[in-house]
């Protein structure tokens, strides 16, 4: 039998106030534990949550960048259930009235192509706490620094149905909310994780089957290897004639695989109703006006800039403005070098392959977007040839010179481009070289091409990498060509 997958996501992206959503305590990350939790984040008695408007502003931002519905009036709720890092009791949330609607994610395929996934809403609510299970002597120790700190839940429309799929919806996700500057997207540190509901049915079925969701997965890599042990979990099942149970499950990266954690609740076992505390959200057009007039530039539309403006192919475009950060350091080399396409080789080839081997984020990049520029420039100007290139960026990157001026002088690699002088290097390895000139001449037309690398060769050896390329192959072409 064939099988179809079918993939929804719930995206928690932790939004970058500076305090919680109902209270002035800090979100900083990495400080000691229970430092940052006040007596509003520990459900104290006679204490009242105050909303934090940045968190509305950031929300509301999210659902103008998705193109989604704004209602006029959104509702916080109380899901209620019982855990340790939850000290209240009862999570705040919004359950029925969500501030998002209903928007649209569009992604880029492998191939190139772009599918949308909708988005059923996104709601706001406060973290949880954190237990922490190692190092206290067989005991779980309860950190509440989290409580209370403003998370945007991305809700999805099942529309995906592969692991890559699922991973370009995230990415896309990850993408418009730091270009957006309400989340730092840092996986690493929890400022953005997911929930993946994995189910499959038979191909042309159009009932969904019952599905499996996989709590906090807080990597790319991670959510696609955890929907192909699911999936391939899910059809072993089924076809032995078994059952696939509604279930919370965890994915263990260690063993590659996921684990049952407990049975899915349903709405109804978290007994949601309004939360008495809190009036309701209502927001006026002026105010989301004010919002979308200032919105940045958008991953999609820079996308569509760098094709247009620039003349760069789909390709390039897609991945130079698939982050903030890459796309502006994109484009401060381009405006320092003048050549958008010289700009987007270097950056995807030198730059991409050093930052890769060294495993290092682009903002982390010891040659800054300007000393890249300047050394693209003295390509283009014929300053230095393409090899001497790469020995100049190198000398940046392991910090040997400030400017690539400096390191050129100062290596000697200025590229030679008097033809009197390059004229004379020719002569001389033509002079050198009677056997292989002899051939040269005996050779088929069509076979002398491929000769003359061996005489292309010995002038670069005799100008030590520093005479033009294009002036070597054209001066030899006429001086062999006349032997012949």
């Amino acid at each position: 039998m064939q099988w179809e997958t079918v993939i929804g996501l719930e995206v928690h992206v932790q939004l970058a106030t500076r305090s919680k959503i109902f209270s002035g305590a800090s979100t900083a990350f990495g400080a000691e534990p229970n430092t940052q939790a006040c007596a509003v984040d520990l459900g104290l008695p006679g204490v009242l949550p105050v909303l934090n408007e940045a968190a509305v502003a950031m929300a509301v931002k999210f659902g103008l960048a998705i193109h989604a519905e704004i209602p006029e009036v959104s509702v916080f709720d109380r899901k209620n259930y019982f855990y340790p890092d939850l000290p209240k009791g009862y999570q705040t949330s919004q359950m029925y009235q969500p501030i998002v609607g209903a928007g649209v994610v569009e992604i880029t395929l492998e191939d190139g192509t772009t599918k949308p996934i909708r988005v059923h809403h996104a709601h706001l609510e406060e973290d949880a706490g954190k237990s922490l299970h190692e190092d206290y002597h067989g005991m779980t120790g309860v950190d509440l620094n989290r409580a209370g700190t403003p998370l945007l839940e991305i809700v999805s429309e099942p529309d995906m149905r592969s692991a890559k799929e699922a991973a370009a919806y995230l990415k896309a996700i990850h993408s418009i909310v730091t270009y957006l500057g309400i989340s730092d997207g840092n996986m690493a540190e929890g400022s953005m994780r997911c929930d993946v509901n994995v189910s499959v049915r038979p191909k042309g079925q159009k009932a969904f089957g019952t599905r499996a969701e996989i709590k906090n997965v807080n990597s790319f890599r991670f959510v696609e290897r955890a929907i192909a042990y699911e999936v391939e979990r899910q059809i072993e099942l089924l076809e032995d004639d078994g059952v696939v149970i509604q279930e919370t499950r965890l994915f263990d990266p260690d063993r590659d695989e996921t684990r049952s954690m407990r049975t899915k609740e349903e709405a109804n076992d978290y007994r949601y109703f309004p939360c008495p505390d809190l009036l309701p959200v209502v927001l006026d057009q002026a105010y989301i006006d004010h919002l979308r007039d200032n919105l940045p530039e958008l991953p999609a539309d820079k996308r569509a800039r760098f094709e247009s403006e620039l003349g760069l192919s789909a390709y390039d475009a897609s991945v130079l403005s698939a982050t903030r950060e890459m796309a502006d350091y994109f484009e401060e080399v381009k405006d320092v070098c003048g050549d958008a396409k010289q700009a987007a080789n270097w950056v995807q080839g030198e730059l991409a392959g050093a930052l890769n081997r060294e495993g290092l984020a682009i903002v982390d990049s010891p040659v800054s977007a300007r000393q890249l520029g300047e050394l693209i420039a003295r390509v283009i100007d014929d300053t230095i040839n393409g090899k001497a290139a790469k020995q100049v960026f190198q000398a940046l990157w392991n910090g040997q010179g400030a400017k690539a001026d400096d390191i050129i002088d100062a290596q000697g690699l200025k590229q030679v481009t008097d033809t009197g002088a390059i004229e004379a290097m020719i002569d001389q390895v033509i002079a050198d070289s009677p056997a292989q000139v002899a051939q040269y001449r005996d050779a088929e037309p069509e076979k002398r091409g491929k000769m003359i690398g061996y005489f292309v060769g010995q002038v670069m050896k005799a100008s030590r990498g520093t005479a033009n390329p294009q002036q070597v192959n054209q001066l030899l072409k006429q001086k062999l060509d006349a032997f012949c």
